[in-house]
């Protein structure tokens, strides 16, 4: 009941600012995130296959389910055509600022003076006053929770001195990251000419962001406050609210866009991350989300392979105080496989034929080839259990002595 009661203040406050600025002349404000949305469960459907052609069935032009840590693709459909992306642009910028938290650059509690600039971008906002000073921990809930585009601006501001800088970074981190089909305009994704991404690229830098665990602080929460409780924020990704394991990520929607989500969760291990772009529908990104991501949970998972080295012989070392070494593996692997697929996986172990002296603890002596039916999904890497020295004439000399007395 108190939730409740929350999210209609919520909504009320919402309206009164939209008509507070349409009565003094402002840019119009609008929230990405319908209101009569706010408490509409999702579809309670489990979607566990696709139709016979491949296909999931959902209402969107471009969605694509990626794995964040191999980067393998589970599912897509139209991935690469390029979108406005609305406030799913976000994700590069808050990539931007947990990077510059991590390199030092700032921390949390660094304090931000809104600039006259930021205050002016409308749209999803906490209406910064020009001068207004929050830290980056207030403007990070801001962002992240509510799509500020105010306090988005000001953390770019803060990261690079000014929006086109940031922008331009932006950019720059976007081709870092194979992001060959992404052009941004600003900081916040309101519709600008040219500023373009793809489901596929939107994939790459949401697995990029929620590698830094920290914006889970952020992107987890349903409710929370600024200004000493004045200022309610609702999150605009309802996943959080209504789909286990949720663990990001950002909606975006503009008139151009249309509704978009890149969605995040974790089951037993695994992690995905769901992209839908231009949906019809607030409903539409949410559904397909939680279908490719129901789709993703219920036929893939992560396996551990240790590597079988029982066939492997010794390899000869030449001239050396020992005159054979056995390989061992550095490291199992986790490999991700679909469900119930463990029984196809298979091993081709390749050494080198020799190892000339001196041999160091953890020499690379090969590999492990690990494979699901054909295809090669990871490598164990084969190495020196120890160090082996050059055999010099001393140790020769015994050696010589030894056998003779053992004669």
């Amino acid at each position: 009941m108190k939730r409740t009661i929350s999210l209609l203040l919520c909504g009320i406050m919402l309206v009164c600012g939209m008509f507070s600025a349409a009565a003094e002349g402002e840019k119009t404000v609008s929230s990405e995130y319908p209101a009569e949305d706010l408490n509409t469960p999702l579809e309670d459907t489990i979607t566990t296959s696709t139709s016979p052609d491949g296909k999931l069935d959902i209402a969107a032009k471009s969605v694509i389910l990626m794995e964040p840590y191999t980067g393998r693709i589970l599912y897509e459909n139209n991935p690469d055509e390029k979108l406005a992306p609305a406030s799913i642009t976000k994700i590069m910028s808050l990539l931007l600022v947990m990077e510059a938290i991590e390199s030092g650059k700032m921390t949390l509690d660094t304090k931000v003076t809104a600039s006259e600039h930021a205050c002016s971008m409308g749209g999803s906002q906490i209406w910064l006053e020009t001068g207004e000073v929050m830290t980056v921990n207030e403007l990070l809930k801001a962002a992240v929770i509510a799509s500020a585009n105010d306090a988005t601006v000001a953390l770019g501001e803060a990261v690079a001195g000014s929006e086109e800088a940031f922008v331009q970074r932006m950019n720059e981190r976007a081709k870092e990251l194979g992001m060959n089909n992404t052009t941004f305009i600003n900081c916040t994704g309101l519709d600008a000419e040219g500023h373009l991404t793809t489901a596929h690229d939107v994939a790459l830098m949401s697995c990029a962001l929620m590698k830094h665990k920290l914006i889970r602080n952020y992107s987890t929460v349903w409710m929370d406050s600024l200004r000493d409780g004045n200022s309610e924020l609702v999150n605009t990704n309802k996943l959080v609210r209504f789909y286990p394991g949720t663990t990001g990520l950002k909606t975006g929607t503009t008139s151009t866009a249309g509704y978009c989500l890149s969605a995040t969760a974790e089951r037993d291990g695994l992690e995905l991350c769901a992209v839908v772009m231009g949906g019809e529908t607030s409903d539409d990104r949410f559904n397909g989300a939680k279908k490719m991501l129901d789709y993703g949970f219920a036929n893939w998972a992560f396996t551990t392979v240790e590597a079988d080295l029982s066939g492997v012989a010794p390899i000869p070392v030449k001239k050396g105080v020992q005159k054979t070494v056995t390989p061992i593996a550095q490291n199992t692997l986790q490999v991700l496989i679909p469900k119930g697929s463990q029984d196809r996986i298979t091993q081709k172990v390749e050494t080198v034929s020799e190892v000339a002296t001196p041999v160091v603890k953890g020499q690379s002596l090969g590999q492990v080839k690990v494979l699901l039916d054909e295809e090669e999904i990871g490598t164990i890497p084969l190495v020196s259990p120890d160090e082996i020295g050059k055999l010099n004439f001393a140790t020769a000399f015994v050696w010589l002595l030894s056998s003779l007395f053992c004669l």
